[in-house]
Order: structure tokens, then C-alpha cells, then sequence
């Protein structure tokens, strides 16, 4: 059986990293909203409990609270920060609001070095940020940490095994954090560390074996990405040809895009795969269309009813599988009230669930990013999709600034293929977030061959970012920069001009449109 802990949000904006961190030590982790259920956090058998920091001051009344029972349920528990304010006051302690605000990086004293700081120095640097402190321990709780400025920086109650700490161990920031997080788990909850990607897929192939059963059918629309083909993978290792995945063409697609989706997924992993070349209907439903947002509806809105089509022509089909990864899931929950079943907006066939009458499949929602390459580095898969640069649903359409037309679409791919080439070749692509060309709706004078021209402009945006929230523009070296500008306008005919992109988000967004 899987072991579990359970992550309790009150809405840090480190709670993703506390699961990060678990699993990073070979545990699952599941994130939960602060409220949930003590019954329900029961039924899951977690091997322990974490309750994360937050924003809100338990000296509030209407502070979030979790429900008082999980104290009853006889596994150890960790609070940080406003975690453990959390256990201080639901188990009879005192907590203050102070104007001494302790912020960043702080030195910790170690007072108790046995279990939760076991193979740690005395003192290390730590990183808080709180405004209210624990003045008053709960019965039966002694102290395990100070700071100058928090006489109770860490606090502990040995027989319940709860524990608490006023900084945020799962931060880099925190010197020995890792070590607390694994002393938590393996002294603490008595964990194994077995929680493998290798296990992960053996577990997965099973539970769809039992879900799907032999006989019923299950669709999915295969992109190319590596969310979709690692989905599409594992469900076919377990039910072989009764999964059939669909491969729409848009006409936005990149250079020789469609043949290596084919390639690899049709003739190398032989999948059950359906080619739809939608692109004379999209391209004609994108004429005279320049606004970006109306692009957008029009592209979702296509690639619904050829979908819709598609999938009415198959027969026995029960399910509709996704890739929905574990942030996604994350943040369609609201850590202010129960669970949400909910499938966020942006999912390619987010739309289809209810219209089709067929049921969810999502065999990665339980997966980050890394966990689902790591995986598809163990079913096989290319490189070349396993680290592909993130890529709009709406594809290049929002990279044609203005109408889209097959004429502008075809000198955006040719200028797309040098640009990643060029990337490829200086052993940047894997190391930035997103590296691509724009083609803009206006035209330059220029000089080739003693002749005057006056052609296409084209932008190059390179950025680098963990997550898309935020980015910074990568400083290419002058060299790439002139190898990329060179190829494009001596090899795509219709550009005389290369610009490059050095604005960051925000105030920018990665996409022009």
C-alpha cells in the first residue's frame, strides 16, 4: 500500500514545495484544503500530517482553523510556521501578535537535537516570516528551537509525536531543511521511501486495468507534448488498441510537427492512433480574424466539434482521458472551502466531459512536471519531446500578430525551425523556458543583392522561468543571436529583419497575443 503524508493548506505560498520536498525523498504527498474532514484525512491512512504556514494571523477570529479531530487521529504532525501557531492554539497555548516581524533569513539554536533536529549542528541559519509568536506552550510540549527574537522557534509534544516550527524548513534558504523534512518523515512517521516512478507506473497501468476493464474504450487527444503522450502510454500499456487517440491537425502546427507525432506514436510505440487534418477548417474559420482572444475562442471552439466528430464515429468509447497534471488540480481546489471536482477552463477538451456523457481518466493527476519526464524517460520516450519547450494550445496563430494566412503561417515555420536549430546547437534549449520567433504585421526596408526590399519583420523572444508566472529575458550570447538573425534572412524568403525581445514578465507577458 502507498504511503501517504498529507499536506494540510492554509494557503503558504510554499505549500507545492513542502509536497515537492516530501517526494523528493521517495513519499507521496497530498495536498488537501485546510478544512478538509478529519474523516476524510483518516480514510487516506496517511503515514503523517503536515499543516502548512499562511497568510492569516490565528490571532484573527476569522482565521482559517482545520478541523479540531485531527488531533485525535494518532499519527505525528507537523505545523510550520502558521502551522504551528495552528497547534499551539487549538491544544490550549497562546499565541501573540508581535511589532517585531521576524523576516528572512534568521539563525536558529538548537535546544533538543533528538528526532525532528537529529544529525544537526546547534545553530544554522534559518528563514522565517511571521508577525505573531508563540508565548504560551500547551500542556505536555517542551521547547526544541530558539531565535534571539522567538523564544519558541520550534516546540514538540515527544509521546503524541506533534510537532511545530516557526520557520519554513522547506525553503532553500532554510540550511539544513531538507534534513528536518527527512528526519520528520523516516525517525518520525517511520516512512519507507519507496515511492518510486517505477512503482508509480506499475500501480498506474493496474488501477486503469481494474477502471477501464476489458471490454470498454477509452479516447484521448493526443498534442504531442509530453503530458499527453506519457497519458497516452500508460493507458495503452494497460488496454492496449482500446485506446484511441486523436491527433487533430489544426494548421498551426510547427515544421514537420504532424509526421513525428505520427512517427513515434503510430509506427514506433504503435498506438491506436486516429490523424485528423483539420487545417482547411481552422484556417478558414481564422480569416480576417486579427483579435488574439477571438483566435483563441475560435480555435477551442473548433477543436471541440472535430473532436465531437471524430470521437461519434468510434464505438464502445466510455472514457475521456486527459493529462491533467497535479498543479492543475492544485489550483482548481480553493483552500477556503471542501475539495472541487472541477476541471479548469484550459484543459484542451475541457468542454467534453458533460456533453459526451463519458467518464474522466486522468492517470497523472497525482504528478508534477519533472515526475511525469521522469516517467516518460521510463516508457521511452524521445528526448525531443520529453523536453520541448512549452507550446500554445492555439499554436502559432498567436504568433502570426494580426490575420493569419497558410503564406504567413509557412515563413513563421521556417523562421521557428532555425530559431530552435540554432538554440538546439548552442546547448541552450533545454536550460530556458521558451525560445521562439514572432512575425509581425508590419514590413521594413532592406538591401539584398544591391536590391531594395521591403519584407516581414520578425521578433525573437527567449525566456527563462520556472513556472510561467513570472520570466526573465535570456542575454543570448551575441553569437547565437547573430547565427539565428543570419540563417533567417538569407534562408526564409520574405524577412529582411530580426529584432530580439528584451522585455520581462511582468510587465510583458511571454506570448505577444
Amino acid at each position: 500500500m502507498r504511503q501517504t503524508i498529507i499536506i494540510l493548506d492554509f494557503g503558504s505560498q510554499y505549500t507545492q514545495l513542502i509536497a515537492r520536498r516530501v517526494r523528493e525523498n521517495k513519499v507521496f504527498s497530498k495536498i488537501l484544503p485546510y478544512n478538509t474532514p478529519a474523516k476524510e484525512i483518516a480514510a487516506l491512512s496517511p503515514k503523517g500530517l503536515i499543516l502548512s504556514g499562511g497568510p492569516a494571523s490565528i490571532t484573527k477570529k476569522e482565521s482559517p482553523r482545520p478541523d479540531k479531530r485531527i488531533f485525535e487521529l494518532g499519527v505525528p504532525i507537523l505545523g510550520i510556521c502558521y502551522g504551528m501557531q495552528i497547534i499551539a492554539r487549538e491544544l490550549g497555548g497562546r499565541v501573540r501578535h508581535t511589532s517585531r516581524r521576524e523576516y528572512g533569513k534568521t539563525e536558529l539554536f538548537i535546544d533538543d537535537n533528538r528526532d525532528l533536529f537529529s544529525h544537526l549542528p546547534g545553530n544554522f541559519t534559518c528563514w522565517a516570516s511571521h508577525g505573531d509568536y508563540v508565548q504560551k506552550l500547551p500542556r505536555g510540549f517542551t521547547l526544541s528551537a530558539h531565535t534571539l527574537n522567538t523564544p519558541f522557534a520550534a516546540i514538540a509534544h515527544k509521546k503524541r509525536k506533534i510537532y511545530g516550527v516557526q520557520f519554513h524548513p522547506e525553503v532553500t534558504h532554510t540550511e539544513r531543511g531538507s534534513q528536518i523534512i527527512t528526519n520528520f518523515l523516516f525517525r518520525i512517521c517511520g516512512c519507507s521511501g519507496r515511492w518510486t516512478m517505477q512503482n508509480f507506473i506499475e500501480e498506474t497501468i493496474e488501477s486503469i486495468k481494474k477502471i477501464v476493464g476489458k471490454t470498454d474504450k477509452v479516447v484521448l487527444g493526443l498534442s504531442g507534448g509530453v503530458d499527453s503522450a506519457v497519458a497516452a502510454l500508460l493507458i495503452h500499456k494497460a488496454i492496449g488498441r482500446n485506446l484511441i487517440c486523436i491527433f487533430i491537425n489544426n494548421g498551426l502546427l510547427r515544421k514537420d510537427e504532424p509526421e513525428q507525432v505520427k512517427r513515434v506514436f503510430r509506427h514506433h510505440f504503435h498506438l491506436n492512433l486516429r490523424y485528423v487534418d483539420a487545417s482547411k477548417r481552422f484556417l478558414m474559420r481564422l480569416k480576417d480574424i486579427t483579435d488574439p482572444e477571438e483566435k483563441r475562442k475560435v480555435i477551442g471552439d473548433e477543436f471541440v466539434k472535430v473532436f465531437e466528430e471524430e470521437a461519434k464515429r468510434l464505438k464502445g468509447v466510455k472514457f475521456l482521458a486527459q493529462g491533467t497534471l497535479y498543479p492543475d488540480v492544485i489550483e482548481s481546489t480553493s483552500i477556503t472551502g471542501a475539495p472541487s471536482r472541477c476541471i479548469k477552463s484550459h484543459h484542451n477538451v475541457g468542454g467534453l466531459p458533460s456533453k459526451m456523457n463519458l467518464k474522466l481518466l486522468e492517470p497523472l493527476r497525482d504528478l508534477f512536471k519533472d515526475e511525469v519526464r521522469a516517467i516518460a524517460k521510463e516508457l521511452g520516450l524521445p528526448d525531443s519531446i520529453i523536453y520541448r519547450q512549452p507550446f500554445p494550445g492555439p499554436g502559432l496563430s498567436i504568433r502570426v500578430i494580426g490575420e493569419v494566412t497558410p503564406w504567413r503561417l509557412n515563413i513563421l515555420r521556417e523562421v521557428d525551425k532555425r530559431v530552435i536549430e540554432e538554440i538546439k546547437n548552442a546547448n541552450l534549449y533545454e536550460q530556458v523556458w521558451q525560445s521562439f520567433a514572432i512575425l509581425l504585421p508590419i514590413k521594413s526596408v532592406g538591401v539584398m543583392g544591391d536590391e531594395r526590399t521591403y519584407e516581414n519583420v520578425v521578433a525573437l523572444r527567449c525566456v527563462s522561468s520556472i513556472d510561467g508566472m513570472t520570466a526573465d529575458w535570456v542575454k543570448l550570447p551575441y553569437e547565437v543571436l547573430e547565427k539565428i538573425a543570419q540563417r533567417i534572412i538569407n534562408e526564409v524568403k520574405g524577412v529582411n529583419r530580426v529584432v530580439y525581445d528584451i522585455s520581462s514578465k511582468p510587465p510583458a507577458t511571454i506570448e505577444w497575443e
